[in-house]
């Protein structure tokens, strides 16, 4: 299986002098592997950096700052490789770092995209905030990790180092089957920078591929390497692209749990995999004219849920919004209310042939594997009359007002109550 780790790089000569060679020494020597700095037109002197310090890695000039998303897209249609690895300029990894992410696609074909354990550069026992063990969501599209939730962190006593499949993983350090990549239609160009990983995760996972945290694989993260924590712009792209994927992905998602909890009220009581099997069954034993309305039926179900949750969505952001301007924060008060402005003219509206199309080729059957990644059936509903299945990866709760009642047994919350 051949491999390409591509950095996207845009003036950030300081981290590739100081953290490109463990990239490189860990590398050099394994068949199959090859090491790309794809550079978004920085002016900092990176490219005769890596002519002169780093010849045996190929780089790729893209002549101006296209963002993570575009650039990443634009980097990756100019190689070839089974796997594409992406890779953060400020990530520091270790010497086995790479193997059990190779070993782990080569073993699980299902598997579309993996993600090593993320820590601290500076605090090396601790979670770092980009992606830790493994992102979720919640309820109302907040993401979260395990092992990090809002500002606080969990420090790594082995609690997750049972390989484990999430609802996304960090850009950071995020390796992509190169067929899965480019069938997604790779990232999403409109979200420019932050979340688009999430998005394209979210969208492997909506095509019935997992995506699972190897922890086995450590690497470090700085953090905070193009924009800081606390920048006002920053904030703006988390809250916009945030909304932008529940817009693209929150149809689908919802579309087939409604499917499956419709069809599970009357398919025979069979716990797990056979319960979506007798669905499946159910659904098809029908004439053509009823499994038509029913999809039709279900994708409209699907598609008014997820425009009540963005709109919900929307009033929390804005009581954050109101808490930033009465803290001070007139900068983070503006990049909400400009994020929310945006999205309304970027949105795009989901296309109910399209969620149509898609149920009904879960509910036939052709893709069924999909439901059975998506779904997993809540417990203490093993009867046809209470059937219902919960999605996975997504908590079913708020993390935010989680976060404030439970402060520091969150973590703990967190692993009791998901599904």
């Amino acid at each position: 299986m051949t491999t390409s780790i591509v950095i996207l790089n845009w003036n950030g000569r300081n981290f590739l002098e100081k953290y490109l060679p463990s990239v490189v020494r860990t590398t050099s020597g394994l068949e199959g592997v090859k090491v790309v700095v794809a550079d978004n037109g920085s002016d900092d002197g990176s490219r005769e950096l890596i002519i002169k310090e780093f010849p045996e890695v190929e780089f790729i000039r893209l002549g101006k700052n296209y963002g993570f998303a575009e650039g990443y897209n634009r980097a990756l249609n100019k190689l070839e490789a089974d796997c594409f690895l992406l890779l953060n300029s400020d990530v520091e990894v270790c010497e086995d770092w790479l193997s059990p992410l190779l070993e782990w696609m080569e073993l699980h074909p299902e598997c579309g995209i993996c993600g090593p354990k993320i820590h601290r550069m500076d605090d090396r026992g601790c979670f770092e905030y980009a992606g830790a063990a493994g992102g979720l969501v919640d309820r109302y599209g907040y993401p979260f990790c395990r092992g990090r939730v809002q500002d606080r962190l969990e420090r790594d006593e082995g609690q997750y180092d049972i390989p484990a499949d999430v609802l996304w993983v960090s850009g950071a350090a995020l390796m992509v089957r190169s067929s899965v990549f480019f069938s997604l239609g790779g990232f999403c160009r409109k979200f420019f920078a932050h979340m688009e990983e999430i998005d394209l995760c979210w969208r492997a996972r909506l095509e019935g591929w997992k995506v699972t945290v190897v922890p086995r694989s450590t690497v470090y993260h700085l953090g905070g390497g193009s924009l800081p924590q606390d920048s006002p712009y920053k904030l703006f792209l988390n809250y916009r692209n945030n909304l932008l994927m529940m817009a693209r992905c929150l149809p689908k998602t919802y579309a087939v749990a409604y499917a499956f909890n419709i069809m599970g009220k009357v398919a025979s009581p069979d716990d797990g995999p056979v319960m979506l099997l007798n669905c499946s069954d159910f659904y098809n034993e029908n004439d053509k004219p009823f499994r038509n309305d029913l999809a039709d039926a279900i994708s409209a179900l699907g598609i008014r849920k997820a425009e009540r949750t963005i709109r919900k969505r929307m009033m929390l952001d804005a009581l954050a919004a109101l808490v930033y301007l009465f803290s001070g924060k007139g900068g983070a008060f503006k990049a909400v209310f400009n994020a929310h402005r945006e999205f309304w003219h970027m949105r795009e509206r989901a296309d109910r042939k399209k969620v149509r199309q898609y149920i009904q080729s879960i509910l036939g059957g052709e893709r069924i594997d999909i439901a059975a990644n998506l779904l997993t059936e809540e417990p203490g509903t093993e009867n046809q009359m209470s059937a219902s299945f919960g999605l996975r990866a997504m908590w079913n709760r708020w993390i935010v007002w989680a976060g404030i009642r439970k402060k520091e047994r969150i973590f703990e919350y967190i692993k009791d109550t998901l599904v």
